[in-house]
């Protein structure tokens, strides 16, 4: 099969497009055939084996992947060979033309979405689940703040928010990426690149946020605190680097900040979040935003893609 090879450690052309050994599935595994590899920031990180992400060299990138079941171990129940399915996690690697995943972190894709939409449903959608309900516990009424709205994980939020009946202010970075936040129904959009642009958050919101949901932590953390009530709470999804901050800013407020990684997630945790996931799925109140679809071998474009911060909806790979 032909995949994705990291070598070393390094920019996205790093990564070499070559024959792979096809992998076999032992008896609790899967083994999917992919028509669709989902992008996500994590992955550069993990390439550049920067910001404590050193994957073993050598290695094939990716945790998300849509496709068809092709072989299965015998010990699988709940899937059959040709069920469509996607994966949040995959066992050696997603960008490749096969795949192996665990029945628990696959999902069946519903016929009403296409292959596309289901490699970007797992990080992402479980990530804004885990950000804005796990951590952020977000209440019907209140006000969330959506930074780099126009992303996987923004856009899955917005939808998550929007249905959950919270009031959703959202930052986003190019005019298409407004644009498609607007017919997603957000009504107060804000540009990040205005110096400004938390004066204008406060002004919209009237009287503070609050709950943020931040996907660069080391440029806004700081400013965040300004617009966030009393009692109000910060999420971590992102973020490049160190910060200054001030704790007393933190204090004062009563305030939270707390992480997420779905590295750290439980059982339990990932069970719900599927479920709600794919509610929403068959419901249509969840529906993935694809932004661009690339062949598997332009996997060194996407990662200069994902990191220059223009994105409206998720970046995918087709083998």
């Amino acid at each position: 099969m032909k995949g994705i090879l990291v070598a070393e450690y390094g920019p996205p052309e790093v990564m070499r497009y070559i024959e792979l050994p096809t992998p076999e599935p032992d008896d609790s595994q899967l083994l999917i055939k992919v028509h669709a590899v989902g992008i996500n920031p994590v992955e550069t990180y993990q390439r550049e084996g920067g910001q404590g992400y050193t994957p073993d060299l050598p290695f094939t990138p990716g945790k998300n992947a849509s496709g068809t079941i092709v072989a299965m171990g015998k010990h699988v129940a709940g899937f059959s060979i040709g069920d469509r399915v996607y994966c949040n996690s995959t066992i050696g690697g997603a960008y490749a033309e096969y795949v192996l995943c665990s029945p628990e972190h696959t999902q069946l894709l519903p016929e009403t979405l296409t292959f596309s939409q289901g490699a970007a449903i797992g990080t992402p959608y479980v990530t804004a689940y885990a950000a804005l309900f796990a951590r952020g516990k977000a209440v019907e009424g209140e006000t969330v703040l959506i930074h780099g709205a126009s992303g996987g994980v923004g856009t899955a939020a917005v939808q998550m928010a929007t249905a959950a009946g919270l009031n959703v202010i959202a930052t986003a970075g190019t005019e298409p990426a407004r644009a498609m936040l607007l017919k997603l129904g957000v009504k107060t959009i804000v540009d990040h690149h205005n110096p400004e642009h938390f004066k204008h958050i406060l002004e919209q919101s009237k009287h503070g946020v609050d709950l943020i949901l931040e996907m660069l932590a080391n440029k806004n953390l700081e400013e965040d605190m300004s617009i966030l009530k009393d009692f109000g709470r910060i999420v971590v999804i992102g973020s490049r680097g160190q910060i200054t901050f001030t704790p007393r800013n933190l204090m004062v407020k009563n305030a939270s900040i707390t992480g997420v990684t779905l590295g750290k997630a439980s059982s339990d945790e990932r069970t719900q979040a599927y479920a709600y996931i794919n509610k929403g799925l068959q419901e249509g109140f969840l529906r993935p935003i694809i932004g661009k679809e690339l062949r598997l071998q332009d996997a060194p474009l996407a990662h200069h893609l994902v990191r220059e911060s223009h994105a409206h909806g998720k970046i995918v790979l087709i083998p």
